[in-house]
């Protein structure tokens, strides 16, 4: 599977085994690079697609079928 078609799961998944390789201290200087590199991939990915996530669930659609931003109700008009 490439990374391209990966889930968040399994990418969430890999950069978690990036970061426990990494942790434990024993791997090759040019492997830990390559690693580093492959998480702060991973990591741009992860985040691109949890701001996407937020942006489209602080979004609900009117009466008239139109997007508008969801707006918390403060305590005052609970």
């Amino acid at each position: 599977m490439t990374k391209q078609t990966m889930s968040f799961e399994e990418n969430l998944t890999r950069l978690d085994q990036i970061v426990t390789q990494l942790e434990k201290g024993d791997t090759p200087l040019e492997d830990a690079m390559t690693q580093f590199q492959e998480g702060m991939v991973l990591s741009k990915k992860l985040e691109e697609t949890l701001k996407d996530a937020e942006k489209t669930l602080t979004k609900i659609i009117d009466d008239n079928g139109e997007e508008q931003l969801f707006e918390e109700k403060s305590d005052e008009n609970k």
